[in-house]
C-alpha cells in the first residue's frame, strides 16, 4: 500500500516541467513588481531632493543678489549709483567669465613633456 502511494505521489517530468514554468514565470511577475515598487520609491525620493536643491539654489540666487544691491548701494555714497551698478555688473561678469572659460593654471604647472605626451 505504501509503494502505491509513493507511485501516485511522484509527478511525471512533464508535469514537473509545468511547475517549474509556472514558479518561474510567477518568481519573474513578483520581481518585477517588486523593481516597479523600489524604482518608485527612489523617483519619488530623487523629486524631493531636487526640489530641495531647487529651492536652495532660488535661495542662494537671492542672498546674492541681494549682497550685489548692498554693494552698489555702498559705492552708491561714493560715487553715482548708475557708475557703481555698471562696475559691480562689469567685475562680476568677467569674474563669471574668468571661471566659465578661463583656465585653472593647473596647465602651466605641468612640464612640457606632460603637455605634450
Amino acid at each position: 500500500m505504501a509503494q502505491q502511494q509513493m507511485v501516485k505521489e511522484e509527478k511525471s517530468l512533464g508535469e514537473l516541467f509545468s511547475e517549474l514554468a509556472t514558479e518561474t514565470s510567477t518568481l519573474v511577475r513578483q520581481e518585477v513588481a517588486l523593481a516597479q515598487t523600489e524604482l518608485s520609491q527612489k523617483a519619488t525620493r530623487v523629486g524631493k531632493n531636487v526640489g530641495f536643491l531647487a529651492v536652495g539654489g532660488f535661495v542662494a540666487y537671492a542672498a546674492m543678489l541681494a549682497v550685489l544691491a548692498g554693494i552698489i548701494m555702498l559705492l552708491g555714497l561714493v560715487i553715482p549709483v548708475w557708475l557703481s551698478a555698471i562696475i559691480v555688473g562689469l567685475v562680476v561678469g568677467c569674474r563669471l567669465f574668468s571661471d566659465l572659460f578661463g583656465t585653472d593654471g593647473a596647465s602651466e604647472n605641468r612640464s612640457a613633456t606632460e603637455r605634450y605626451c
